[in-house]
């Protein structure tokens, strides 16, 4: 069975239901060494990995979907059922879609996962792991995220908390070359990281558990450093801006930390707070809590989920030609094989027909374009049938044309295809019989 007759399974350690410990539990040490690992496995044809700090996926090219889930286990062997998502062939599609076009990101329509997703292509590619399915899936989600952006406004405005406290600040003093504090290495935080890391010069993570904060360090495109929690009121007198979004129940900082920090400019989305209401009071010291930070999302936000409205219908849209699009190749292969088994037959028959024969060359075009037009003709019906078959999921005609036409498939496979013996004239159309040779009807009424 040749490649593209598999079917793509997928599975998704997310944000929306896993931990930062379950996410990093689920990761391979690269995108590249996890479509390696995927493609050694049994019946693994295809493979594509997408890691970020918010989500581990893998998809697979397989014969079904219990291979394919067996070959995923590489990402969810030590997650637990309810956080990893498996997705059958169509559900993999669709929500490639979905996450190119930004609806499955955190920040509704953030522009970086479509980056993020052409290198896990490109990864991908470089180690053999995109065939025919991947490559229409991925290119498709790829053109999905780009008309999403393109021609919609999902992308438009501030809408994290994190992005409106970089917005905030830069309105009251300028970010380049300074450095910056985040403390909470959460999902508020590595937002924040990324926020931060467009507008200054470098960034600290401070967090109680300091592989998690070199993990957030890791993800921005500045300089970046981890420190532990207890480091943090140290790490203040160094920062311009500070923005705060722990889990913890108390206080992280004191009032006091901020004396010596000269003009520093304090982000508190925790609930509970982080830092105390009177840390306001400290000269040179302005704290935003969430109170302000929502004025300032809240439109946005409301833009973006109208927005994501007419991308939930693109998204609809293009998926419905992709399994079109998967269907008919599934079909032309099939007709491909018809036709190659039909040429093979006149060519013998010609051949034979020829053979001794004082035909000029003129004679010989003749005969040989009566015997292309007799092919056609004949295979025309069939040719839709399939196509209308494959559109219908009528796989059972597609799987007994393979059988019939396919010298690569089946039982028999590597049979000669039927002679003009093996033909009954019953089986030919009587709009068609009138094309053939009247020796070659009279051998087909003989027989």
């Amino acid at each position: 069975m040749m490649k593209d007759n598999g079917v793509i399974v997928g599975v998704r350690v997310s944000h929306d239901r896993a931990s930062v410990d379950q996410l990093e539990t689920a990761a391979t040490d690269s995108q590249r060494h996890a479509v390696e690992s995927l493609l050694s496995r049994p019946g693994v044809e295809e493979a594509l990995a997408l890691q970020t700090c918010n989500r581990t996926e893998g998809y697979v090219v397989a014969p079904n979907h219990e291979t394919g889930l067996d070959a995923l286990s590489l990402f969810t062997h030590d997650i637990s059922d309810d956080v990893a998502v498996t997705m059958d062939h169509e559900e993999s599609l669709r929500h490639l879609l979905r996450v190119a076009a930004g609806l499955e990101s955190i920040v509704l329509g953030e522009d970086q996962i479509l980056g993020q997703l052409r290198d896990a292509y490109e990864d991908a590619r470089g180690v053999g792991g995109i065939g025919p399915l991947l490559e229409d899936g991925v290119t498709k989600a790829i053109h999905v995220g780009e008309r999403a952006r393109n021609e919609t406004r999902i992308n438009e405005g501030v809408v994290s908390l994190a992005s409106a406290a970089v917005r905030l600040v830069d309105r009251e003093c300028s970010l380049d070359g300074e450095t910056a504090l985040v403390v909470g290495a959460g999902e508020m935080g590595q937002l924040a990281a990324k926020a931060l890391s467009t507008r200054v010069d470098r960034v600290i993570v401070a967090n109680r558990t300091v592989p998690h904060a070199e993990h957030v360090a890791e993800t921005v495109d500045v300089d970046a450093s981890a420190v532990a929690l207890d480091a943090a009121d140290a790490a203040v007198e160094e920062a311009r801006i500070v923005v705060t979004a722990t889990g913890s129940n108390e206080h992280v900082f004191d009032a006091e930390t901020f004396a010596e920090s000269g003009e520093t400019y304090v982000v508190d989305i925790a609930q509970p707070r982080d830092v105390p209401a009177d840390a306001d009071g400290v000269p040179g010291v302005t704290v935003y809590d969430l109170d302000a930070l929502e004025s300032v999302t809240e439109e946005t936000r409301a833009q973006r989920r109208r927005a994501a409205e007419a991308v939930e219908r693109l998204v609809d849209e293009e998926f419905d030609h992709l399994l079109t699009q998967y269907k008919r190749k599934r079909a032309d292969r099939v007709i491909s094989a018809m036709y190659e088994s039909a040429e093979q037959v006149k060519t013998a028959e010609l051949n034979t027909a020829m053979t001794g024969a004082d035909f000029d060359e003129e004679q010989r075009e003749i005969v040989e374009s009566m015997a292309d037009a007799i092919v056609s003709q004949l295979l025309a019906a069939p040719t839709r049938s399939l196509r209308d078959a494959a559109e219908e999921d009528d796989w059972s005609t597609i799987q007994t044309a393979l059988e019939l036409f396919d010298p690569e498939f089946g039982p028999e496979s590597g049979d000669p295809p039927a002679a003009i013996e093996d033909v009954a004239i019953e089986d030919i159309p009587e709009g068609v019989r009138d094309e053939i040779p009247a020796s070659i009807l009279e051998q087909l009424a003989d027989d």
